[in-house]
């Protein structure tokens, strides 16, 4: 956070405005401390809906159990719904949406083939989609202390996000 002073030049006078400078916006504007974390977070958040979206898809074929199946597809559903709310709010912001990690993404497609091809379980599924919840609920908390000036609204899409995680992953015990 670096403090800045932008001069305007007016008619007859230039007038100092101390203003928090933390970068450009993809307009070339400049944004402050709250902007930047909101649209930080939201990103962030955008990525880990997209990523447990993915990694239910992955794991769904491989599911035997229909309320097994019901769930992750339940899930899967309030995951693109609340997506979709993460998009419209980045949109407000004027800014474009964040796809997950490729390598993160990647690994997480690995480790789901080998476990599952050694042991094509529900109880293998649910430890994985379990793994999932718990490093998707660490990476959220961990981006609203990072981004803790972020907007309410991006914080209480965020808190709807770990909670979604925290429900999934309580049901999930049931078939471990």
């Amino acid at each position: 956070m670096n403090l800045i002073n932008l001069f305007y030049k007016n008619e007859y006078f230039i007038r100092i405005v101390p203003y928090y400078f933390t970068g450009y916006d993809e307009k070339g504007g400049i944004m402050n401390m709250q902007e930047n974390d909101t649209i930080c977070l939201l990103k962030e958040c955008d990525a880990g809906s997209k990523m447990a979206v993915s990694a239910i898809d992955e794991i769904m074929e491989k599911v035997h159990c229909p309320d097994f199946k019901d769930l992750l597809n339940e899930t899967k559903d309030h995951h693109a719904a609340l997506g979709n709310d993460i998009h419209a709010a980045l949109l407000e912001c004027h800014s474009g949406e964040k796809d997950p990690n490729p390598f993160a993404k990647g690994m997480a497609w690995m480790k789901t083939n080998m476990q599952m091809g050694i042991d094509e379980s529900d109880e293998t599924a649910a430890d994985l989609m379990t793994s999932g919840c718990d490093m998707g609920i660490k990476s959220l908390y961990k981006y609203m202390n990072q981004y803790k000036d972020a907007s309410e609204d991006a914080k209480k899409l965020c808190q709807r996000l770990i909670a979604i995680e925290e429900e999934l992953r309580k049901c999930l015990h049931t078939y471990l």
